[in-house]
């Protein structure tokens, strides 16, 4: 038991975040659970967002979270493309692009 005034009150708090984190990890396991099971698109992108928002909030450390996220990586099917990605990259730029022509000036 913490005997002087700020060791109990750091006793509190870690108790808060205690039951905090063990909630945000418990919705992150059940949300990898769902996304390995059902193998969809919009499963296996929460699953990546809640393992983003665990490690933000430092919950889980970076290098499980890459981890996980390479696992979750190997369900999505290949059609599946990050919007902003090199392959957009490479598929926005338009082939058909105009010639324009400067005028000569003419001295005189």
């Amino acid at each position: 038991m913490p005997v002087t005034k700020t060791a109990k009150r750091a006793l509190r708090g870690s108790k808060n975040k205690e039951s905090i984190n063990k909630l945000i990890i418990a919705k992150l396991e059940a949300a990898i659970r769902v996304a390995k099971k059902s193998k969809t698109v919009e499963k296996i992108i929460t699953a990546v967002s809640l393992t983003d928002r665990a490690t933000k909030k430092r919950v889980i450390h970076k290098n499980k979270a890459a981890r996980i996220k390479s696992q979750l990586a190997k369900f999505m099917p290949h059609r599946a493309v990050d919007p902003h990605g090199p392959e957009a990259k490479s598929e926005a730029k338009s082939p058909t692009k105009k010639a324009t022509t400067k005028k000569a000036s003419s001295k005189k």
